[in-house]
């Protein structure tokens, strides 16, 4: 498959024009790879060791959720980090994509891969945005966990260094209603506690959005950015696999930024 036609299958089911109007979504650098075979590299956020990845590995198109560009640049000058990578990316020909809250909002996207994880029913998103998509997922826990069980699920299928979540005084407490939303979804709190849900997952929360959270009732859990989107990029990967593609493969250098001290 070339790329191009690996782009027009995928924007047909995760449109970057469903995309919000801060975010940018779709082509960040296009060299001219659209007519060769895709060799695509998935990744989370496009880094330098991202592109040196790519190099090695004879990519031509990395595939990122993250964009590398949110706010455009002023200037690009030699040692700054999105620089270097255009001129890597230019010199030897490697395309980088994204797909960013298109992604998010769609089957299969970011939000509805957490939910199939914790294995949720009945699932709808928590902010619907079309027929059938939207951000976040909300739905049930069968069989009903308690906090601790739930608590315990979320750090061994999502492999979170750590967990930051609402205090509480009973960890035994039954659980049956999740929402879950993967990265920054603490500015969905006021339209999580409207929809029956007793703990959210998300991540990125602030001090006072755990405040926010314990006045509305609901337990707030905060994962990371990394471990609530990541398996997203590796559904990715496996849905690329089923299409005739010449390589594909999940980046081994893509990486959560924070470190905690034991």
């Amino acid at each position: 498959m070339k790329i191009a036609d690996l782009i027009t299958w995928f924007e047909a089911w995760a449109n970057p024009a469903w995309c919000e109007s801060w975010d940018n979504c779709g082509w960040q650098i296009e060299p001219g790879v659209l007519q060769e075979k895709a060799r695509v590299l998935v990744c989370l956020t496009p880094t330098l060791a991202v592109i040196q990845e790519a190099i090695a590995l004879n990519a031509n198109l990395i595939f990122a959720h993250h964009p590398l560009i949110f706010t455009p640049p002023k200037s690009l000058r030699t040692g700054e980090a999105i620089a270097e990578m255009v001129r890597l990316a230019f010199s030897h020909n490697i395309g980088i994509y994204t797909a960013h809250t298109n992604f998010d909002q769609v089957q299969d996207g970011t939000a509805d891969v957490l939910a199939q994880i914790l294995e949720l029913k009945e699932v709808t998103p928590i902010v619907p945005t079309q027929a059938g998509l939207g951000y976040g997922r909300v739905g049930l826990l069968e069989p009903f966990l308690t906090l601790q069980e739930l608590l315990t699920a979320i750090q061994t299928r999502l492999a979170s260094p750590n967990l930051i979540f609402s205090p509480t005084a009973d960890l035994q407490q039954t659980i049956s209603r999740v929402a879950l939303l993967g990265g920054s979804g603490a500015s969905y709190i006021s339209g999580v506690a409207k929809t029956g849900a007793q703990a959210y997952l998300t991540s990125d929360c602030k001090f006072h959005q755990f405040q926010e959270s314990r006045d509305c009732n609901l337990i707030l859990i905060d994962a990371g950015h990394y471990a609530t989107e990541r398996p997203a990029c590796d559904r990715l990967v496996q849905k690329f696999q089923s299409l005739n593609l010449d390589w594909v493969q999940l980046s081994q250098k893509d990486e959560d930024f924070r470190q905690f001290f034991a």
